[in-house]
């Protein structure tokens, strides 16, 4: 089996998953190559074409694109600041010195063996949990069909026909969860395990035009692509109360398969 492991990087020239996986694919604008290049030594960085860069879900494209043309059978897509990929053991998420950590050099091994589970359910794409917290991890529970993959991990098949909405580069991973159910009426997830990213805390990447009026844009745009029935705002506001005792505004949907009986 053929497999990649990819990230895009905009304007964020260390890339803090090669910390992890050395091996890692950086996919950079052409402008931003040698500085690059210079802050990674021995890192195979590659130039998208010309003007790819600036739209998080035309660069995902663009990978997905050009590795299967280049005969994977997997393509993994991670962010670009993961420092690592854990999972759950014993009702114990990872301890301090990382002994519930996939090591690095398993990592291929790691997408090979859950890429197999995925072709034997027939699906399309796979990834891991979305949270450290271990109350989204049930022992009963390993694995799930219906719900939602977020972007800092996430696995695509060969064969897989969907591709990231570029008019939704802030909400690309709730669409592309929705594109998926509703093509292959199903995803895999992976409770076990789940990433550890620096997400909204850095300069480059998303955050480049990433605003609150910009968030707010996008989540009313992606309600009406697919109908407020599958993409809820989660009205909760005990959810939202910050330890200030302010309600923290919340982008983030709650979205609902679009499968009768899901």
């Amino acid at each position: 089996m053929k497999v990649s492991v990819n990230a895009p990087s905009w304007r964020r020239p260390k890339v803090e998953t090669l910390d992890y996986l050395p091996f890692l694919r950086v996919w950079v604008d052409p402008s931003e190559a040698a500085q690059y290049r210079k802050a990674n030594p021995g890192a195979e960085i590659i130039e998208c074409a010309k003007g790819v860069q600036g739209n998080i879900s035309r660069v995902r494209n663009h990978i997905l694109d050009r590795e299967f043309d280049r005969g994977m059978d997997a393509v993994a897509i991670v962010d670009d600041d993961m420092r690592g990929m854990f999972y759950f053991e014993g009702a114990r998420k990872h301890g301090k010195d990382n002994d519930h950590l996939v090591p690095g050099d398993r990592f291929v091994a790691f997408v090979k063996k859950y890429t197999l589970l995925a072709q034997d359910l027939g699906v399309k794409m796979w990834g891991v949990n979305v949270t450290f917290d271990p109350q989204y991890y049930q022992e009963y529970k390993p694995f799930a069909l219906t719900c939602y993959i977020g972007s800092p991990f996430t696995c695509f098949l060969r064969g897989n026909a969907c591709r990231y909405d570029e008019a939704l580069p802030l909400k690309e991973d709730y669409d592309m969860t929705l594109q998926q159910l509703n093509r292959y009426r199903k995803v895999l997830r992976l409770n076990k395990f789940h990433y550890m990213v620096k997400q909204g805390v850095q300069a480059g990447g998303c955050s480049v035009y990433r605003s609150h009026e910009v968030e707010r844009e996008q989540l009313e745009a992606l309600r009406k692509k697919w109908g407020s029935r599958i993409v809820r705002i989660d009205h909760n506001e005990r959810n939202h109360i910050m330890r200030t005792g302010r309600v923290r505004e919340d982008y983030n949907p709650v979205i609902v398969a679009p499968i009768a009986g899901a």
